[in-house]
């Protein structure tokens, strides 16, 4: 190991309805050269690419930086489900910290289409065929989305369990639009209020409402990560270091405890988070601004107890007491989140990446968490992968 990698440019394009976008290369071109205006840099003087998308041919990432400069340095196509961007900085990340390169770029980007995700091939086995199965024998509802049955089948269990209101989904979701109003990236910018929310559409009687899932949006972020030699020598803002990183993937838990809080990565996500904590010497008390992935509201309300904000069974107090926000004890997804800034999955944890860097900066103007030192992204896909990052103001 050679020492810490460092942040030292980001970029992303304003998120967009399916339809309402640029094409996936002419996104990705234009967050990379705003990480590279971000950073000061040429693109010449980058030594390896990490691409992240899911719904894409191969070697799109070589499509999209082609338009930057054809310079051949090896571009690795990445593809991890919802964490695939964050895994294209866990690679970046590996790349610089072991000295393999002095300098290497993460790129994620998304094009998708309307409407719930679902497979592309259906003439093989799929890789969520044993999740499909134990959300069939724990939920049921087959007439309903997966990806709905798998989140909020997570949040009824937890409901079940300790009595969490709907109404407290709502809350989460009232409060990522009154982040994400401040925020002029986010795909939805008009806020709601919880009672807007429950009176939305109903898609899972007693479980969810429409506003209570994240939008398909297409877009992408980028970021340069650097040693800090390399970033003295170019005059590089090295303020904001990567402390910590962990990369997970499911237990035996997953299937084995037949609860559907692990079969979307509870223990997954609290194992990258505690790595995090150990390496870095900290506790999640420590930590003053949080980006999680809120692909549903409830998900970031068991994610908030799997990365230790508060504790097993207390996140509706948590909710209540506004220990998610401005004031509380954290700020949890300053820029919108998810649920209100959107989620293209392979730009998701790279955008995530570029709010916690602007907030370490001081550059967050509306949506600044006064005095932040220390933040937390928190980024997951199902199949399984979970990448936990905390970032320090050096």
């Amino acid at each position: 190991m050679t020492g810490k990698a460092y942040v030292v440019g980001v970029g992303m394009v304003p998120f967009q309805k399916p339809g309402k976008s640029e094409s996936y290369d002419v996104m990705a071109t234009a967050a990379t050269r705003s990480a590279l205006a971000d950073a000061g840099l040429d693109y010449e003087k980058v030594q390896q690419a990490y691409v992240g998308y899911v719904y894409g041919d191969s070697t799109c990432g070589q499509r999209a930086l082609y338009h930057v400069g054809m310079t051949g340095i090896p571009v690795v196509n990445v593809n991890n489900n919802c964490s695939t961007g964050s895994s294209a900085l866990f690679l970046a990340r590996q790349a610089v910290e072991s000295g393999a390169v002095e300098c290497a770029l993460a790129l994620g980007f998304e094009q998708m289409q309307p409407g719930a995700i679902g497979a592309m091939y259906h003439d093989r086995v799929s890789p969520f065929a044993a999740f499909d199965e134990e959300t069939d024998d724990l939920v049921g509802s087959s007439e309903i989305p997966l990806a709905l049955r798998y989140f909020g089948g997570a949040g009824k269990a937890h409901m079940d369990e300790f009595g969490t209101p709907l109404e407290t989904f709502a809350k989460i979701r009232a409060k990522a639009s009154r982040h994400a109003a401040k925020n002029p990236v986010a795909l939805f910018r008009q806020e709601v209020t919880a009672e807007d929310v429950m009176a939305a559409q109903v898609v899972w009687p007693g479980v969810m409402t429409k506003l209570m899932a994240c939008p398909p949006t297409c877009g992408a972020a980028a970021a340069i990560i650097c040693s800090k030699e390399f970033a003295d020598k170019h005059g590089l803002d090295s303020s904001v270091r990567i402390a910590a990183q962990a990369m997970t993937t499911d237990g035996p838990e997953t299937f084995e405890a037949h609860d559907m809080r692990e079969v979307v990565g509870f223990s997954m996500a609290k194992r990258a988070a505690d790595q995090v904590y150990e390496a870095a010497g900290i506790g999640p008390e420590d930590v003053d601004v949080v980006e999680l992935h809120d692909c549903f509201a409830h998900n970031e309300l068991i994610t908030y107890e799997a990365l230790g904000l508060c504790g097993r069974g207390e996140a509706a107090k948590f909710v209540d007491d506004g220990d998610n926000t401005y004031g509380g004890k954290y700020v949890t997804n300053p820029s919108g989140g998810l649920l209100s800034k959107g989620h293209p999955l392979g730009a998701t944890g790279l955008a995530q990446c570029t709010e916690l860097v602007q907030q370490l900066r001081g550059q967050a103007d509306a949506r600044q968490v006064d005095g932040a030192r220390l933040a937390l992204q928190h980024n997951l896909g199902l199949g399984g992968a979970c990448v936990t990052t905390l970032y320090e103001k050096a």
